[in-house]
């Protein structure tokens, strides 16, 4: 059935279908027709980070950006939904058009620039979400924020989402702000760290204790996942996410839009996806968990991540490919492990 509704969506640029795909799933909630949605038969609860995941697939940030559609998505059977990016002051993001489809490589392009509605909008919308699951939030810098002032943005976003969000990401690897990446390395992500961390301490005097995790990009070196490994330990970091997109386009070169500017997810990011993460699992202390994403298109990807190293997983192209059923097919593999 989604394959049909997939390519209708896919005769619409790929914003329309994205919105229509979402507010008619959101409209299906308010009318309480989620029952019909197709559900796990099985899944397996999971401790990961301190807090109790009633499975271990996820969404990956990016596809609620305001957490508008938690419920709803969460009725789908996902364990735990991460929302966002979202960034201090609301933003429109880059220009269109900014999501390109390759159907042939199961991939998608893009290039949104963390347009979203702001941090106080996103802190409101998880206060009303009934969603049992855990719900994390991604937060970023403005792209007007210079990257020397980028840790203001952060602790900003820090304060007001803390209380509310079950954890917080930090995303420093999305290619489409302007020298975001560059927080990746050296003193600017020692230095950025360490003012999370104290932060942290400082309100975790008054309220209960959020994980703070990493997420960080596929396109590195192993020695640049060494360097990184080698500071996520020293600095005692929660978690780690592996990974977003890449800029590469090794995978999809001479299919239509390949060149295009923005992040590539999907089936082509697999192998990268998974080589990083093995690595960081290999290098970071046993006790930093590890949520394993990119490239998941089938239950059987979703398990190689686990066997790799993930504890977590999480779905993101893969879904908009596959739809519903992947979501309780992953669950229900992940599940028999």
């Amino acid at each position: 059935m989604y394959s049909v509704l997939r390519k209708a969506l896919f005769l619409l640029s790929g914003e329309t279908a994205h919105e229509l795909s979402m507010d008619s799933l959101g409209a299906l909630s308010r009318l309480r027709l989620t029952g019909l949605l197709p559900k796990p038969t099985q899944q397996k609860a999971v401790t990961v980070f301190g807090l109790e995941f009633p499975n271990a697939v996820g969404l990956a940030a990016g596809l609620d950006k305001n957490g508008d559609y938690i419920d709803a998505l969460g009725a789908l059977g996902f364990g735990f939904i991460e929302v966002g990016t979202v960034t201090p002051k609301a933003q429109p993001g880059n220009a269109l058009p900014r999501i390109f489809r390759i159907p042939e490589k199961e991939a998608i392009i893009n290039r949104m620039g963390f347009n979203n509605k702001g941090v106080d909008y996103l802190v409101e919308r998880v206060k009303r979400t009934t969603y049992k699951g855990v719900v994390g939030i991604n937060i970023g810098k403005n792209k007007d924020t210079p990257e020397d002032q980028a840790v203001d943005d952060y602790l900003y976003c820090l304060d007001r989402v803390y209380e509310v969000a079950d954890y917080i990401v930090i995303n420093l690897s999305s290619p489409n702000t302007p020298g975001l990446r560059n927080l990746q390395f050296g003193d600017n992500l020692s230095q950025l760290l360490s003012a999370l961390k104290q932060r942290q301490q400082a309100l975790d005097q008054t309220l209960r204790h959020t994980p703070i995790l990493i997420k960080i990009a596929p396109d590195l070196t192993d020695e640049e996942v060494q360097t990184l490994a080698s500071t996520f330990n020293e600095l005692e970091v929660e978690g780690v996410i592996a990974t977003n997109t890449t800029v590469s386009r090794e995978e999809v070169g001479g299919f239509q839009y390949a060149d295009e500017a923005g992040g590539l997810s999907g089936a082509p990011v697999r192998e990268q996806a998974n080589h990083v993460l093995k690595l960081f699992r290999e290098r970071l202390d046993s006790k930093i968990p590890l949520i394993g994403v990119g490239g998941i298109m089938s239950p059987h990807e979703a398990e190689e991540k686990l066997r790799v190293g993930a504890d977590l997983v999480q779905l993101y192209t893969g879904f908009i490919y596959h739809g519903p059923t992947l979501v309780r097919q992953a669950i229900e593999r992940v599940a028999r492990l």
